[in-house]
């Protein structure tokens, strides 16, 4: 009698992953694209877009070529897709989507985050024992809805660990132009005298991180470990690996499983997805603090405050603030 390996099960249906931005550009990309290759590995039959389009129109406009019948699940990465998977879903009612790290669901619609909020109270935490200024700074590129919780998330950890000092904030408008990134964060660092700095930012970081060494600024990271990577820039990174979503949103799909309208999310219990990655700099004091914080959020004895209503940091007068087209 001989025995043999039952043969692995690949699933029929097909998958399009939508990333946003400049081809390879951007760590929130690389995440979603570490998922979507996760999700091939697996064997699953995903395709890849990248979409340029700044605008939702735009956005839906590229997509609609996905909306022919071919795939069961369209997964679009990122607040970004919100607008056109809005316009989408409305017209391909019968066509399935998902969202990740977004804020608008539909009945063909499932919403899949990676709580970035979580690690980004975390790097207020840290950033309120960081600074010596007593002036701590937030930055990113996109007004999307992950990019403001993940600004309020920080704010609120800075004022949970009781810091005193000035909070400046600016959304530069645009994730994947370095130029434009290096020039509002030098300004900004140069006026208020920020000396950390929470920087949410895709393709744009490169132009951030020159900034930082120029101006003397310890950076927070966020995504991927931005410690790891550029350890004399960064001091912290808050780990938000929301390519994981892009995953679970398949496999929940190929077991029946995925709750379209509704919402499932994942945090600091996976520490290998949500956790703030702490550089050798951070002295022992800050690591409990930030520790002490993060078991606090675990158990409910803290709920993060997800708006702010402060002020934000005019862009450069000098330079103007780039067309998005």
């Amino acid at each position: 009698m001989t025995s043999s390996t039952p043969p692995v099960h690949i699933p029929s249906s097909r998958y399009a992953v939508v990333l946003f931005g400049p081809e390879g550009q951007g760590s929130f990309n690389e995440s979603g694209l570490q998922g979507a290759r996760k999700a091939q590995r697996a064997g699953y039959d995903v395709d890849v877009l990248w979409v340029a389009g700044q605008s939702a129109e735009q956005r839906a406009q590229e997509m609609s070529v996905l909306c022919d019948g071919r795939y069961a699940l369209i997964l679009a990465h990122g607040g970004q897709g919100d607008g056109p998977v809005q316009i989408l879903a409305g017209r391909w009612p019968g066509q399935a989507f998902v969202v990740t790290q977004g804020s608008w669901s539909a009945a063909n619609v499932a919403r899949y985050e990676v709580l970035q909020e979580q690690s980004a109270f975390l790097a207020g935490v840290l950033a309120s024992q960081y600074s010596k200024t007593r002036v701590a700074g937030h930055f990113s590129g996109e007004k999307v809805p992950p990019g403001l919780r993940g600004r309020a998330a920080y704010v609120d950890g800075l004022k949970a660990a009781g810091f005193e000092g000035s909070i400046v904030t600016q959304f530069c408008g645009h994730q994947h132009r370095p130029e434009w990134a290096r020039t509002c964060v030098a300004d900004m660092a140069s006026q208020s005298g920020l000396d950390v700095l929470f920087a949410m930012i895709d393709g744009g970081r490169a132009g951030v991180s020159q900034a930082c060494r120029e101006q003397g600024v310890a950076q927070i990271g966020n995504v991927l470990n931005w410690v790891e990577r550029d350890p004399q820039v960064f001091v912290a990174s808050a780990i938000c690996d929301s390519g994981e979503a892009l995953l679970r949103a398949i496999e929940d799909h190929a077991r029946d499983r995925l709750p379209l309208g509704g919402y499932r999310s994942f945090g600091l219990e996976e520490p290998a997805l949500v956790r703030l990655e702490m550089g050798s700099g951070v002295d022992a004091s800050s690591r409990a603090l930030v520790e002490g914080w993060a078991q606090r959020l675990l158990s409910g004895q803290h709920e993060i405050h997800l708006e702010y209503a402060g002020p934000e940091f005019a862009l450069p007068v000098a330079v103007s603030e780039p067309t998005l087209a």
